[in-house]
């Protein structure tokens, strides 16, 4: 089984990343392989609601999203981290949502029953708005997102004042661990 995740920050390591981390290692400890890519360093286009994706099999934009999404569709499990600038996800962080949920949608519906979930890192507020912006992605897909102790929601200002969020890394590491579970159901 493998696990995608994307790391939404422009700061390559910075809070996001590391909040990420947590979910790497519990999925780690089971087996289960991970990719973390990047995602913040990229630069992601808008979806076009062109539905080229319906005959291509892929996005007709060329910025390089596509390997992405190839690497989505073999993966069992997707968790998706952005950091909360002004209250709300990365732009390009819902840009590369919404074109990764059409491309399934005019490719069969590929993303159903896949398990994952969003986590938010903000300095101050405006974590659970974008959890339930990223969240409805992840419903209207049809996928499988298994909860935690609480919102997957972590508070950090400058790089590495995550680590002191130890209720939302704990929180972090239950909802891995959950999706471990989960997976291990769906997939075993």
């Amino acid at each position: 089984m493998k696990v995608i995740l994307w790391n939404g920050s422009p700061r390559k390591e910075g809070n996001t990343y590391q909040a990420l981390q947590e979910c790497v290692g519990v999925f780690a400890e089971a087996g289960i392989e991970t990719e973390l890519i990047q995602l913040g360093q990229m630069k992601i286009e808008s979806c076009k609601d062109c539905r080229a994706c319906a005959k291509l099999g892929r996005c007709a934009i060329n910025d390089g999203f596509n390997e992405v999404i190839d690497k989505i569709r073999e993966a069992e499990g997707f968790v998706v981290g952005a950091p909360v600038y002004f209250g709300t996800a990365r732009g390009d962080v819902m840009s590369g949502l919404q074109r990764l949920g059409m491309v399934s949608r005019c490719g069969g519906g590929w993303l159903y029953n896949k398990v994952g979930g969003p986590v938010a890192v903000a300095r101050r507020g405006g974590q659970t708005m974008t959890l339930s912006e990223m969240l409805m992605f992840f419903y209207i897909n049809g996928m499988v997102v298994p909860g935690g102790k609480y919102w997957n929601l972590l508070f950090a200002g400058p790089v590495g004042e995550v680590q002191k969020d130890t209720e939302g890394m704990e929180n972090l590491r239950v909802f891995a661990s959950h999706m471990v579970e989960v997976m291990q159901k769906l997939y075993e």
